[in-house]
């Protein structure tokens, strides 16, 4: 390890003169070394810093030195170094975490806007806050305005009367008979608030008869369970406008059809068939319609009795398995039961 470089050895032995041609000698090298390089050479943050560092002192005598770059960039160096080092931050307290957190909420559960929510903070006796710092938090959290930031009109809607509403559709899934392979058509509707479901009927010709069937059996439904319906949601299906929509309007039972080609706006349903697909008949080939029933009362039975879903805060939908008490501490006896031949499985404590 070199404890002094042999160079400021040299120079801290030198005079005046010696040291005017240790310079010239170092310009001359440098020139040539200068001359291979590329005509342009980038500097680093660290490497502007060290030549502004011993730059700097030898004021306009650094324009017959410089050679990396112009005299021109150096002097622009030296003016964006002392526009930074004169920047002082602003040293405004911090908005407190709870007020911060407060603005959030607001903003998130009723849309409005900054105003609006100015106005509620003062209600709330909050004053150390003005417009402009509730602008700043709703940026920061990549919140928009109200116009932007308010939910959709279908999207409120659905939520305030789930618990009243239901959906309803059609699937269809092939099955073999002895005479080849057939279409069975399936009618599922479910509760969007509770998420339970309920199969209305399978038929390999959904008729008009049939469907008026079907329709007068759900309205028997809605009176024994004594339900009250402020909606029935359905795609813009043939079968489903015409004989079924007249017997439950002429129950009184509102109708609401969604916008063709809009699978979204009936999602829950749509979201359901999807599960009961991959979940249990996409792992079946199905012989018959009587086989076909089983597999879906065997689904539905699991998906609304046993299966936690996330919806609801991943709860399971009407518990019919052992009424034991949990118990965190005891994982001894959790075992593991299925259906369908192992298909759709659950675990649950032992009796």
């Amino acid at each position: 390890m070199k404890i002094i470089d042999p160079l400021m050895f040299i120079i801290a032995l030198s005079n005046k003169k010696d040291l005017a041609e240790q310079l010239q000698y170092l310009k001359a090298e440098n020139e040539i070394l200068r001359a291979r390089l590329p005509k342009h050479i980038k500097t680093t943050r660290k490497e502007r810093s060290i030549l502004l560092k011993y730059g700097k002192p030898l004021g306009t005598a650094i324009k017959s030195l410089i050679s990396i770059v112009t005299p021109q960039t150096f002097s622009r160096w030296i003016r964006e170094e002392d526009k930074y080092t004169s920047y002082q931050p602003s040293r405004r307290r911090r908005t407190p975490e709870q007020i911060r957190t407060l603005v959030l909420r607001i903003a998130r559960e009723t849309g409005w806007g900054y105003t609006r929510i100015l106005g509620e903070l003062r209600k709330l006796g909050i004053r150390k806050i003005c417009r402009s710092t509730i602008v700043n938090i709703l940026h920061a959290h990549y919140i928009n305005p109200s116009p932007k930031r308010a939910g959709s009109k279908w999207k409120e809607y659905i939520k305030r009367h789930a618990e009243s509403l239901y959906a309803c559709d059609f699937f269809t899934k092939k099955v073999w008979t002895p005479l080849g392979l057939k279409k069975i058509h399936i009618l599922a509707l479910i509760n969007i608030g509770s998420r339970k479901v309920k199969i209305l009927g399978t038929t390999s010709t959904p008729t008009k008869y049939w469907m008026a069937q079907k329709a007068e059996e759900l309205v028997k439904y809605f009176e024994k369970e004594s339900i009250s319906v402020e909606g029935l949601l359905h795609d813009r299906d043939p079968r489903l406008l015409s004989a079924f929509d007249n017997v439950l309007k002429h129950n009184e039972i509102p109708v609401i059809p969604v916008t063709a080609y809009s699978p979204n706006l009936n999602a829950y349903i749509e979201r359901w068939i999807k599960s009961i697909k991959e979940e249990c008949l996409n792992h079946y080939i199905v012989f018959g319609e009587r086989h076909l029933k089983y597999l879906i009362d065997e689904y539905v039975s699991y998906y609304n009795t046993l299966r936690p879903h996330q919806g609801v805060g991943n709860k399971v939908l009407s518990l019919q398995i052992s009424a034991l008490e949990p118990d965190e501490n005891n994982l001894k006896n959790v075992i593991r039961e299925s259906r369908l031949g192992g298909l759709l499985k659950h675990y649950c404590h032992a009796a």
